[in-house]
């Protein structure tokens, strides 16, 4: 994984803080002075399905916001989860949401990260901050952006009347950062990467 440049794309349903976790990714690739696009969805499509958010960050200029074959995917439904792996080029990564994912993509040219984010966010008190948890998994896994941006960011573009809610994010997004840390440390040779608290055999 080049942690100079990724093309990532977020997906969801309404609701999950998918469109959120763009705008974070984007404001933190800012602070650090990169390259950045984000390329959101709105409308009908939110409100009926899945929302997802197309990401760039990258060293050098970026010429359309338009991604084709993502490097990363952060799925965090089974309907994002169907729609959107087809997409991911070979050898790329996706980091899935198993809390609410029951099976595993067909495709075998992928590394799959599995993360209980749901249920690890539920432990922390709030469902809604899943989404944080996704966050610290991809920073520990592609070290694109620093977790202490990614904080700096947080408070930068939550709403004064909001800022209450900054601690719990944080502590989140350290919980994904710290699993997949462990993982990392003691993981096996395979090619799917189990991760989190309540993960399926």
């Amino acid at each position: 994984m080049n942690s100079k440049n990724l093309q990532l794309i977020v997906a969801g349903f309404g609701g999950q803080g998918v469109l959120f976790t763009g705008k974070l990714l984007t404001y933190a690739a800012m602070l650090e002075g990169r390259e950045v696009t984000c390329f959101p969805s709105y409308g009908a499509e939110i409100r009926g399905g899945t929302a997802n958010c197309t990401v760039i960050i990258s060293d050098e200029m970026i010429g359309s916001p338009v991604v084709n074959k993502p490097d990363v995917l952060l799925i965090m439904n089974e309907a994002s989860m169907e729609r959107f792996v087809p997409r991911l080029k070979s050898g790329g990564l996706l980091i899935m949401n198993s809390s609410l994912i029951k099976n595993l993509p067909k495709r075998q040219d992928l590394e799959v990260l599995q993360i209980n984010a749901t249920g690890m966010a539920e432990e922390l008190g709030s469902s809604q901050i899943a989404n944080m948890i996704m966050i610290g998994a991809l920073i520990a896994k592609t070290g694109i952006i620093s977790v202490d941006t990614v904080f700096n960011a947080l408070g930068d573009i939550i709403p004064e009347r909001k800022k209450g809610i900054i601690p719990v994010n944080q502590t989140a997004i350290k919980k994904g950062l710290e699993e997949i840390r462990i993982e990392n440390a003691v993981k096996k040779p395979q090619t799917c990467l189990p991760a989190g608290r309540g993960r399926r055999g």
